[in-house]
């Protein structure tokens, strides 16, 4: 048959399939008076069926990421991701971002390479911003690249982007109140201003009229609700929730938190970090 033929040339199913469609418009009878017209109608067929095979496209690759990330297969899910860097799609270019950033974590990445894919995480992130600002995934990941670019570019640009950087951990909350990662984050951006230095607190003075500001009860406050949200979900947020009851000294519930990080089952490089200083701080009190 015509499509046999074209399969035994080496199309594709899809092309195939097409072309089935066109013997079958022939066996109604349409007249194709030009070989113009053929191609015409082929070319509108394999459009078409093109776009729904991109739609399937970025689902499947979507899928195959979150095994991979699941996997933890960081330079798997990179290699992966980068072919779609010119993506329209946010739920890729956030995964990108994130892909991006993890890849810079890890130890075997060099100096260099971790500040380019810093540097590219974050522009993957707005990107994914520009295409899509109702997906609360892109304003966590925006977030936390931009924190990570300030590590390049000092402490007053730190201090600088912090309004923004809570800006976009809250958008994201408001977009998806039960991501209970991103409540951690607030929470540590809170820790962050509550014990900031004397230094860094003047800088502050100088870049806002209002400095932002926090306390220790306010992060306890929202590392209870990322728990709350998501028990048990990551092992940095029992270490803060232990580190920041010492800060308010209350050592029992600091030795409760504390416990339940160092017994926290590592899986990954930080889980093995925040057991090491869990032990640590539980060794000082």
């Amino acid at each position: 048959s015509f499509e046999q033929c074209a399969f035994d040339f080496g199309f594709k199913p899809c092309v195939c399939s097409v072309l089935t469609v066109l013997r079958k418009n022939l066996q109604r009878g349409v007249v194709l008076s030009t070989g113009s017209f053929l191609v015409y109608e082929a070319h509108k067929l394999i459009s078409g069926f093109a776009e729904v095979h991109a739609s399937f496209k970025v689902e499947d690759v979507i899928e195959q990421a979150d095994y991979l990330y699941g996997s933890g297969e960081t330079e798997k899910l990179y290699r992966l991701l980068v072919q779609h860097k010119n993506s329209d799609d946010a739920e890729l270019l956030w995964r990108l971002a994130r892909s991006s950033r993890d890849l810079a974590q890890l130890g075997s990445t060099s100096a260099e390479e971790k500040k380019k894919l810093t540097y590219d995480s974050l522009e993957y992130a707005k990107k994914a911003l520009e295409k899509n600002e109702s997906n609360f995934a892109a304003h966590k990941w925006y977030g936390i690249c931009l924190s990570d670019v300030g590590d390049y570019e000092g402490i007053k640009t730190k201090i600088g982007n912090a309004i923004i950087i809570k800006e976009h951990f809250q958008r994201a909350v408001e977009l998806n109140p039960k991501d209970a990662t991103t409540i951690h984050l607030i929470g540590i951006w809170c820790y962050s201003f509550a014990e900031m230095p004397w230094y860094q607190r003047k800088i502050a003075a100088t870049l806002f009229a209002t400095p932002p500001t926090s306390t220790f009860q306010e992060a306890l406050r929202y590392f209870h609700m990322a728990e709350e949200a998501d028990p048990n979900f990551y092992s940095k947020n029992l270490l803060f929730l232990g580190k920041t009851y010492l800060k308010l000294n209350n050592k029992k519930m600091a030795l409760l938190w504390l416990s339940k990080a160092k017994e926290y089952p590592a899986q990954t490089e930080e889980d093995k970090q925040v057991q090491k200083e869990a032990l640590e701080l539980l060794n000082s009190i």
